[in-house]
């Protein structure tokens, strides 16, 4: 098959390199997926520069894709051949990923995609919308609360908005730009604030009041703002610290709120947490129409300029390849 791959941790002009590769088998409780489109999320490119070592000999970087299974390992109902399907979590704890013709999993990993999407839509669905989902739905139901997205024009931001507002809940943003408000409010926001722009406090509260919940992509960045939004009870629910890695947590202003603070990391939360984004998920695909943004396609062949894209950080929405 052909495949990227990666054998030392390094930027990805030096350390990617594509070409043939062994086809997968799968083993017990796998299948194999025939890939047409894949992810790079920032997370692949975290891990290829060096956050998680590489697995011996190489490894096939990426988490997401979509395909259709054409093989399945003993103790998988053969009925399953034909499926299309978007997968998640492919890289994680294994050497091979998404960036390549074929990728085996755990055949709960290959999840059946709605026949209204296509394969690219597919590959946008497993990190970002599953962490959106966590971040709002842990600690129970959205409907009639305020909810504060930071970052509303990043990847998780673009579908935690959207999952929100189908879920009943009033939706504030925060921004960098007036191209990034843009998006926020095609995803459906009631309020977007520039956060470069004035006293980001005041104006969520003219726009919203109180925040019940936050979904946060820098939590010691925010925080100072953030604490002061929170109503007593609140959830702050952070899956970045990106800007301030060690954050400065305001215990004493906190203390009299009863705050709930919740770190979401997709790999690793609960499989029940995992299952009931599934669930929801195809609940919100089948009713709440969801907007896709993608943001640059690149074949296989080309994975360094898509792994660059990201690293940018200068594209609003997602990053896919195609593959051949």
């Amino acid at each position: 098959m052909l495949a990227a791959w990666y054998e030392r941790n390094g930027p990805a002009a030096e350390v990617l390199q594509v070409g043939e590769r062994p086809d997968p088998e799968p083993g017990a409780h796998e299948v194999r997926v025939r890939l047409h489109a894949a992810a790079v999320n920032p997370s692949d490119v975290k891990a290829r520069g060096g956050s998680r070592k590489v697995i011996p000999p190489y490894v096939i970087p990426g988490s997401d894709g979509a395909g259709i299974i054409d093989r399945v390992g003993p103790w998988v109902d053969p009925g399953r051949v034909g499926e299309r399907v978007w997968v998640y979590n492919a890289q994680w704890g294994r050497a091979f990923g998404t960036s390549a013709q074929q990728v085996c999993l755990p055949e709960s990993l290959a999840v059946p995609l709605p026949a209204a999407l296509d394969f690219a839509q597919g590959a946008c669905l497993g990190i970002p919308c599953m962490t959106a989902h966590r971040c709002l739905f842990a600690d129970g139901p959205v409907e009639g609360l305020n909810v504060l997205v930071t970052g509303g024009a990043g990847v998780v931001g673009h579908y935690a908005i959207q999952l929100a507002k189908w879920a009943g809940a009033r939706v504030v943003a925060t921004v960098s730009s007036e191209a990034k408000a843009a998006h926020a409010r095609a995803a459906g926001a009631d309020a977007v604030v520039d956060y470069r722009q004035g006293d980001v406090v005041a104006r969520v509260r003219d726009a919203v009041g109180g925040i019940d919940r936050v979904v946060e992509v820098d939590l010691g960045s925010n925080l100072p703002f953030t604490s002061e939004l929170l109503k007593p009870h609140g959830v702050i629910a952070a899956y970045a610290s990106t800007g301030k890695p060690v954050p400065e947590l305001p215990y004493g202003a906190w203390l009299w709120k009863n705050p709930t603070l919740r770190q979401v990391f997709v790999y690793t939360m609960p499989d029940a947490a995992k299952r009931q984004a599934i669930v929801d998920l195809a609940r919100w695909m089948r009713e709440g129409g969801p907007m896709f943004a993608i943001a640059a396609r690149h074949p296989l062949a080309r994975v360094v300029d898509a792994h660059r894209a990201v690293e940018s950080g200068t594209k609003i929405g997602q990053v896919l390849l195609e593959i051949p």
